[in-house]
């Protein structure tokens, strides 16, 4: 199938027209789109961003989900859960500030997208977003290798890379890959198990041109809250 456009102004025009991308770019100054993964917990502090979140503008969307975290990521991060509220956010920086108001106790996570890789229409609606991180791939040309092999798969409908945030009372130890993050938001209408072995083969597939992308978390949408 015919690779996806680039969007306007990618730093990645490599991964469509296979070409040497430019010099790697800072990280944007401007407002970051992205991913709020926070505990729910039922508790007041939970539900009390579940409300403002329903009402904010800065929130474009909002699931419950479950999370399955790569066991490669588990002695980084304190206290993580199963069940977790995930908003899609506009703005990095207020989503940031909401969550650091409230006193959760596990591990909450900010996934901003730096760079959109593409977007295109996908068969159904998304239920299943995997986030990976690049070990050795710091480059805009190992990053533009990725985004051509993650392209040929069908159901992945948006990819980005970016950075991770992380919120925690307590924390182990710090994540060395937290400026390398990948997410794709993956469209089917099979069941998680299903959707977890077709991100997987994905990941093994970038794996095959030399670069190693790695799981850190898979997020099952259960329920649409916003």
């Amino acid at each position: 199938m015919p690779h996806p456009a680039a969007p306007a102004g990618s730093r990645y025009p490599g991964a469509y027209l296979r070409r040497a991308p430019p010099a790697p770019a800072p990280r944007p100054k401007g407002p970051v789109r992205g991913y709020a993964c926070v505990p729910y917990t039922h508790d007041h502090d939970s539900v009390s961003l579940k409300d403002d979140w329903d009402r904010s503008k800065n929130v474009e969307r909002m699931h419950f989900v479950t999370a399955t975290f790569s066991p490669d990521c588990r002695p980084y991060f304190d206290s993580i859960s199963n069940h977790y509220i995930l908003a899609q956010f506009h703005d990095s920086a207020r989503a940031l500030r909401d969550i650091a108001k409230r006193g959760h106790e596990k591990a909450s996570f900010l996934f901003g997208i730096d760079e959109d890789l593409f977007e295109r229409e996908a068969t159904g609606a998304v239920n299943f977003v995997s986030v990976y991180y690049l070990e050795y791939g710091e480059t805009d040309e190992d990053v533009g290798e990725v985004a051509v092999v993650i392209s040929r798969k069908d159901k992945v409908g948006r990819a980005g890379v970016g950075h991770m945030d992380l919120y925690s009372a307590t924390r182990r130890f710090d994540f060395p890959y937290s400026d390398r993050i990948v997410v794709l938001e993956v469209s089917s209408d099979k069941g998680p198990q299903s959707i977890n072995k077709y991100c997987e083969k994905t990941r093994r597939d970038v794996c095959r041109i030399g670069i190693t992308m790695t799981n850190l978390v898979s997020l099952s949408l259960l329920e649409r809250l916003k």
